[in-house]
């Protein structure tokens, strides 16, 4: 593995900090609400920021400080939105899940941001080559019927459309092998769509295979499925983790595939 850059560095103990720091709030009772952590998965939009550029959509999902810092790398905006305190990035009414600030959106109603995505991307063939809508979800979503719509015009239109999913190996406490027929290849195979596997956290290798995929999506527009296969090290929400011991090590994307 190559060593990391120092700014890659910050920003992973940035975001690991900053949804430790959530937790504790919550544990103290300072914060109410509900809030999903990406520990163990900050690699993945740490990976992705020097391929995505100014013009480009984020969408991203429930579990989404990470993407959001990666993208501004504002925690202070953040977590005031989260407390509801003053220079909170929507003024405090989006909260930990629904966030909107330029071309960065996201929601935590599972498969709403991929026809969302979907219908921008168009746009931006349109008007604004070589710009791509980016939307981030998980290995849950691929139960949602709006998964497929999305991907069925998107491969149709053949649309600036990256799908990031973070294949955490588990659908809130649902193993993937009790909720999933096939594999994401799979079903990416099904609509003609390219599908990339990513395993393992060096940035610099997972870069160097994703710059000439992305470059060729932004030339010649068509949908691409990028899969993580990373892990979830917290719990699903602030406090229910519901797997057994050593889940998060386990083999389970070989057994999985």
């Amino acid at each position: 593995m190559d060593r990391l850059s120092d700014d890659d560095l910050a920003l992973l103990l940035l975001i690991r900090s900053f949804e430790l720091k959530l937790l504790d709030l919550f544990e103290r009772g300072e914060l109410n609400g509900t809030t999903h952590t990406c520990l163990g998965q900050e690699y993945v939009p740490v990976s992705l920021r020097p391929l995505l550029r100014e013009p480009d959509w984020v969408f991203s999902n429930h579990r989404g400080h990470g993407h959001y810092l990666a993208r501004f790398g504002d925690p202070e905006g953040l977590l005031a939105e989260i407390m509801g305190r003053k220079g909170a990035v929507c003024e405090g009414v989006g909260g930990s899940q629904h966030l909107r600030r330029g071309r960065y959106l996201s929601t935590g109603v599972q498969g709403q941001s991929l026809p969302v995505a979907a219908g921008v991307a168009l746009r931006l063939k349109r008007y604004e080559p070589g710009a791509l809508a980016c939307v981030h979800i998980g290995d849950g979503t691929w139960g949602e019927g709006a998964v497929y719509e999305a991907l069925n015009l998107a491969q149709l239109w053949r649309l600036p459309l990256l799908v990031v999913v973070e294949h955490n190996g588990i659908a809130q406490s649902t193993p993937t092998a009790l909720q999933m027929a096939g594999t994401i290849e799979g079903r990416a195979r099904a609509f003609g769509i390219a599908h990339h596997h990513v395993d393992g956290f060096d940035l610099s290798r997972i870069r160097a295979g994703l710059a000439p995929l992305i470059d060729s999506l932004r030339a010649d527009p068509r949908p691409l499925i990028v899969e993580f296969a990373t892990h979830r090290l917290g719990p699903h929400s602030k406090g229910d983790d519901t797997r057994p011991p050593g889940f998060p090590r386990t083999d389970w994307y070989a057994a999985y595939r």
